[in-house]
């Protein structure tokens, strides 16, 4: 199966046994086969974002698959990550950037005490056939206040979900602060990028939790 294919079959994502089969048969190319060939940008802007917010830790990673995020982020950060792939764990594990690695389902709840985060970093999770905006409110619970957080997502994503309105939703009830987004190129090497995506736009979302 060809990086396009993986990446429109991942898009159409239906079921949690879709979505483990996926990453357990892609864990082990997934860095070097998509995220290199293609020069994947969200990774490295979430992390680059996160640090000009002065980010601290300890931060947790959303869906961290196989550490992108954490192999752009400065060395120092304490990094807590979850994913729903045993296998992209594995990976990323190996990495050894990871204080703590859980593998769960984001939808079911997370098992960590309020307050507990000083910041969110997050790529390539809130996009199609992966977790909608409802799951906002859980990670929400597990941020200390003035917690940073760092998001990057597609705009296609942005428009089908209504995620930026459901994040003005979120700033008019008091519960983030400093809503900004940023559009940018979501593959630095249009070649190189799974077939129809070269030219895909993102978005680095940024905000502080009240």
């Amino acid at each position: 199966m060809t990086n396009n294919e993986k990446l429109e079959r991942a898009y159409a994502l239906g079921s949690l046994d879709e979505v483990k089969a996926l990453y357990r048969d892609w864990a082990a190319t997934y860095d070097q086969d998509f995220a290199a060939s293609g020069g994947f940008r969200m990774p490295g802007l979430v992390a680059d974002a996160y640090v000009a917010m002065a980010g601290r830790s300890p931060v947790l990673d959303v869906g961290c698959g196989t550490g992108l995020v954490a192999d752009c982020l400065p060395g120092g950060f304490d990094i807590h990550g979850v994913d729903i792939s045993a296998e992209m764990l594995r990976v990323a594990r190996a990495k050894e950037r990871y204080i703590a690695l859980f593998e769960l389902d984001l939808t079911q709840g997370l098992p960590f005490k309020d307050g507990v985060y000083n910041g969110l970093v997050s790529s390539g999770t809130f996009t199609h056939g992966h977790v909608g905006p409802e799951i906002l409110v859980e990670l929400f619970r597990c941020l200390a206040p003035g917690a940073s957080c760092a998001i990057g997502t597609n705009a296609t994503y942005m428009e089908a979900t209504g995620f930026r309105e459901v994040l003005d939703v979120h700033v008019a009830a008091g519960r983030i602060a400093d809503l900004a987004m940023r559009e940018e190129r979501i593959y630095a090497r249009p070649e190189g990028a799974p077939e129809g995506h070269g030219d895909d736009m993102g978005f680095v979302v940024t905000f502080r939790r009240v």
